[in-house]
């Protein structure tokens, strides 16, 4: 038998006995349980143990990316258009209509991510024990309907209410999407794949300004909209009943593993499986781990991420629920709120496939682009503060807009730091554990963000400018942190493993990667390198 596949029986007690792929380094055999095996780990092992044909290997690469990635793409546009409706809708009569005052309208987008915050914990778990296509597909349709029933809110507690929950069924998307990645893509896959989904950000903000811009234009300069509704509402109504067709796309044509994808052969999805082996990280495991809890707790990489993570979201008011209202404080009118929040989504996108690009093609460079991209947003950040505004607000209002567009570049650092998230943590428990940390800070992050534009600061908003630039910078000092850490293990490990010559040997690849399909943490596998 090749050395790769290891024998496996199953016992009456539900032991699984797996002969060691390198017995000079576990002495006979080791005993796994089966709630350690991966959940692909029967297709992993009917791979023959030669080397994937490198024709073959990119054929099911393709039709991954064919299948899976436009399933990723529409929804992540879709969930940021829903979540952000308010912003366009913001200045055509949101606030009037549903009489918002004072601080109501920062609370709409605060409470939006209580709910995130409140799901995350329920949505990991959910992800992990239940089929994750089918989990998130179901979330996709309820936040449709939330979407479609929003122009029923007609005072704040409505529309509190129905903004809390849209932000407790969209939370399965991020935390899931990251979970998926690691399913079906390599390391060095991941960052283009991301970055191509996470752009869809950009795509939907010109949609929706696009959208804005046309209500807007029928609204009041044609005269009116035949139905009689509130301009506002249709935004609504357009974007949740899109929702609700494509969450049942999703629902059907979204696999939950490569195991059982209908799109492939049987032999692809071997192939598809072994793949993703290779990143010492497995496919899923639905068994939750207490230890791997205890480790993600204990784990500097958890607590880094975290407050990258609130640190980069408490800028991203202004990049979202807030941009029309920053626009028309500038001195712009109605109709320009709405079009010119297109060049700050453009330069979103295209930085975004910038980054992943470069990512994927360049080893080890993800933080490196990282820290480049929160450098350009720290002096934006810097530029918004010191930029003097005049006695109204509107001096200086096209070198600040520029600012703000260049604050998109925000995008690429939150983006890959979610690769760290699929590339980098290894134990299905621990690597959602992280995300949901991860997660945590980004909901606290955007609860914090909105509160610093205090209404009695209209228009010159200095205290939420402040924090824009104090968030910033701290998240480009914790990239720095995080590349120190996993630099300093890299190196600490490849000095041990150096005993055995230069670099892993055939056996601890192959050691490395079986462990992997066990379902041990990154921290536990030796052989695991982190990508930098």
């Amino acid at each position: 038998m090749d050395e790769k596949k290891l024998a496996v029986e199953a016992t009456p007690d539900s032991v699984v006995n797996v002969s060691s792929p390198d017995p000079s380094r576990i002495e006979g055999g080791s005993t796994v349980s089966s709630k350690d095996l991966d959940d692909a780990y029967e297709l992993y092992r009917r791979q023959d143990g030669t080397a994937l044909d490198p024709e073959e290997a990119s054929q099911v690469l393709r039709r991954i990316d064919w299948h899976i990635l436009p399933l990723l793409m529409g929804t992540y546009l879709l969930q940021y258009l829903d979540k952000s409706t308010v912003n366009f809708a913001s200045v055509f009569g949101l606030r009037e209509g549903t009489n918002l005052h004072g601080q109501d309208y920062s609370w709409t987008q605060s409470l939006f991510y209580f709910g995130y915050l409140i799901a995350q914990w329920p949505a990991g778990y959910f992800l992990q024990r239940l089929p994750a296509g089918k989990f998130i597909g179901f979330n996709c349709l309820v936040w449709g309907m939330l979407t479609i029933v929003t122009p029923a809110c007609k005072n704040f507690a409505g529309l509190a209410i129905n903004r809390f929950l849209l932000g407790c069924f969209e939370a399965t998307v991020n935390p899931g999407f990251v979970l998926v990645l690691s399913m079906w893509w390599r390391q060095d896959e991941q960052p283009m794949r991301l970055t191509t989904y996470y752009s869809m950000n950009g795509i939907a903000g010109i949609c929706g300004g696009l959208l804005g811009y046309a209500v807007c234009l029928n609204a009041y300069l044609i005269g009116h909209i035949t139905s009689g509704l509130a301009p506002w509402m249709y935004i609504f109504l357009i974007f949740g009943s899109v929702s609700l067709v494509w969450g049942t796309i999703f629902l059907i044509f979204m696999p939950d593993l490569p195991s059982t994808a209908r799109f492939l052969s049987e032999r692809q999805r071997i192939i598809a499986v072994e793949r993703v082996a290779m990143n010492r990280q497995g496919v899923k495991n639905h068994h939750f781990k207490t230890y791997q809890m205890w480790q993600c707790l204990k784990d500097p990489k958890t607590w880094i991420l975290f407050i990258m993570s609130v640190a980069s979201q408490i800028p991203n008011a202004a990049q979202s629920s807030f941009t029309s209202i920053i626009l028309e404080t500038f001195g712009f009118d109605v109709l320009q709120t709405q079009y010119l929040q297109i060049p700050g989504n453009l330069v979103q996108f295209s930085s975004l496939l910038l980054s992943g690009w470069i990512c994927s093609r360049f080893p080890n460079m993800r933080c490196a682009v990282m820290l480049v991209g929160n450098l350009i947003c720290v002096g934006c950040g810097a530029a918004l503060v010191g930029l003097p505004v005049g006695p109204d607000g509107t001096d200086n209002k096209w070198n600040r807009l520029v600012a703000l567009w260049l604050c998109s570049f925000t995008s690429v650092g939150f983006s890959l730091s979610l690769t760290m998230v699929s590339s980098n943590v290894a134990g299905y428990t621990k690597k959602q554990l992280t995300g949901a940390f991860l997660f945590v800070g980004y909901c606290v992050g955007n609860i914090i963000g909105p509160q610093t534009f205090i209404e009695t600061e209209a228009p010159f908003y200095t205290s939420a400018y402040i924090a824009i630039l104090v968030g910033y910078s701290v998240k480009t000092v914790m990239v720095m942190i995080l590349y120190l850490y996993m630099w300093s293990v890299n190196k600490k490990r490849d000095r041990e493993a150096s005993v055995y010559g230069i670099g892993l040997s055939e056996e601890q690849e192959k050691e490395a990667i079986e462990r992997g399909m066990q379902d041990v943490t990154e921290l536990d596998n030796k052989g695991f390198r982190y990508v930098l």
